[in-house]
């Protein structure tokens, strides 16, 4: 059995290797050979060649190309760390035909969308992982319980996402529990076409993230649907539900739907440009009779943040 998963790790490298592009390829080799980027790094110091692990997780990710003198030496040393053939990785720094680049869409940080982006941002640094992820969202279909006692019970994601760079394989979900929330507690649910993979989070704050692994390699311009959710309970009441967007673009729709003993007074949507931003767009929603819930759409999501929030008494 070893001897198979490595002869078949060696096929996916040398496919890689053959067809790029560099940051796949790069990743790739590092999970054939089995090593941490700490190790990576001490090893290239060894060798006279100093590169942080930050910028080593980077490149692997694709969200930089090493440029400079210093990196190509750098990248030229990896070869030989990673037993790999020369100029296997330098090739592919080639820059590609003008015109034939992924159009990547224009961004919002964390920092403008979440309360707790320190906390967000240091989990998706353990997971080495960008903020962006090489995703947007073509269409998201989430839907939210509340309990019989107010609480954030559970919610679900029925996902459409469009890469706009080559070697994606992961989704990175972000949960973030109402006040007493206790993250480690929180149940993370892999539905179709995905798988889950490592969960990270930060007790103080309530965050958990998780990884959503595909099991095939997106290239730029390819979509991907998947489903997921979240068991939570263990917060206090629960008043509001947002979802920050990082991209323009996309369809959303977001359903509340409430338990039969715990029905709002008042429901309403609204939006924010940024967290703790004055809110707009405010709007009253009727909350069905038959089927307790309350929904909104938006066709065109701005970068930005959408929510419901409701009143108990």
């Amino acid at each position: 059995m070893a001897r198979s998963s490595t002869g078949a790790a060696e096929a996916e490298l040398a496919q890689a290797l053959r067809t790029g592009p560099f940051h796949l390829a790069l990743r790739t080799a590092l999970s054939a050979r089995g090593l941490a980027l700490h190790r990576v790094q001490h090893r290239l110091a060894q060798r006279g060649v100093k590169v942080g692990v930050t910028s080593l997780s980077y490149w692997q990710q694709g969200v930089r190309r090493p440029r400079r003198a210093e990196s190509l030496r750098a990248v030229r040393m990896l070869e030989e760390v990673l037993d790999l053939p020369a100029q296997a990785l330098t090739r592919l720094l080639s820059d590609p035909p003008a015109g034939t680049r992924p159009e990547r869409p224009a961004a919002r940080s964390y920092r403008t969308l979440v309360e707790e982006a320190g906390a967000v941002e240091r989990l998706l640094a353990e997971l080495e992982s960008p903020v962006d992820g090489g995703l947007h969202t073509v269409c998201q279909l989430e839907r939210v319980f509340i309990g019989p006692h107010r609480e954030m019970r559970e919610r679900s994601s029925h996902h459409v996402v469009r890469a706009h760079r080559d070697g994606v394989d992961r989704y990175v979900a972000i949960h973030h529990g109402d006040a007493g929330c206790d993250p480690g507690r929180v149940a993370v649910r892999a539905g179709e076409n995905c798988r889950v993979g490592r969960v990270r989070w930060h007790a103080a704050s309530g965050v958990l993230v998780a990884e959503l692994l595909f099991d095939t390699r997106l290239r730029a311009g390819e979509t991907h649907v998947f489903g997921y959710g979240f068991n939570d309970g263990t917060g206090g009441v629960s008043g509001e539900y947002v979802r920050g967007f990082s991209f323009a673009g996309g369809q959303y729709v977001l359903q509340v739907r409430f338990d039969d003993d715990a029905l709002p007074v008042r429901c309403r949507r609204f939006a924010q440009s940024a967290a703790g931003a004055p809110r707009y767009g405010q709007q009253e929603l009727t909350l069905s009779g038959r089927h307790r819930g309350v929904h909104l759409v938006e066709q065109g999501v701005r970068p930005g943040i959408l929510g419901i929030a409701w009143d108990w008494c």
